[in-house]
């Protein structure tokens, strides 16, 4: 039995990947924890040391493999903040799904509701990254929140030096993710 089935609370588990000091995403992680509504709390798992798929590990996975599979299971929902690379999702972060996807029939993220965040430079934000993210939530079961997006483009200029996000309209549409994936799961674990 999680949280959600015996006192309301939702456990919201965001996914950042890391790798980069002044990362843009991570910041955008830190203000959505900062937004999380009542009855609701987000934790931060970083992708950084989770080594390449292996398949041959898969039943016995590396130790941080199993934490991350671990802190899926126990999350009622998931928060992946993305980037985006050559129109895609950063190779850490799918390397990660993959791990936690496995072996095949135990897969950490059967069921669970997901919401998808970013920021890029670019004029398009992480349109593409974030929706080509989702065609892995088919496979994988996964509960997606389609709206509201955010994708939050020309990060530069939406970033104060110290990595705070000051562009109301976008912290107001992070906000807004945030009830929605909350009232989300509250409606899917209720079914």
């Amino acid at each position: 039995m999680n949280a959600t089935e015996t006192d309301g609370n939702v456990t919201i588990l965001g996914i950042a990947r890391r790798l980069r000091q002044g990362s843009y995403n991570r910041s955008l992680l830190r203000t959505a924890k900062s937004l999380t509504p009542a009855g609701a709390t987000l934790d931060i798992f970083d992708l950084d040391n989770i080594p390449g798929f292996n398949q041959d590990l898969e039943s016995n996975p590396p130790p941080k493999v199993a934490e991350l599979k671990a802190r899926v299971r126990a999350a009622d929902s998931i928060l992946f903040v993305t980037p985006e690379y050559n129109y895609s999702i950063p190779g850490v972060l799918k390397n990660a799904i993959d791990w936690a996807s496995r072996p095949y029939g135990d897969s950490a993220w059967d069921s669970k509701p997901v919401a998808v965040i970013g920021t890029s430079i670019g004029a398009l934000g992480t349109a593409r990254a974030q929706y080509h993210l989702r065609q892995s939530f088919v496979f994988l079961n996964m509960y997606p929140l389609n709206q509201p997006e955010v994708m939050i483009a020309n990060a530069g200029s939406k970033f104060d030096e110290h990595g705070n996000l000051k562009d109301e309209r976008a912290i107001e549409l992070v906000r807004q993710i945030l009830i929605k994936l909350v009232e989300w799961t509250r409606l899917i674990r209720s079914s």
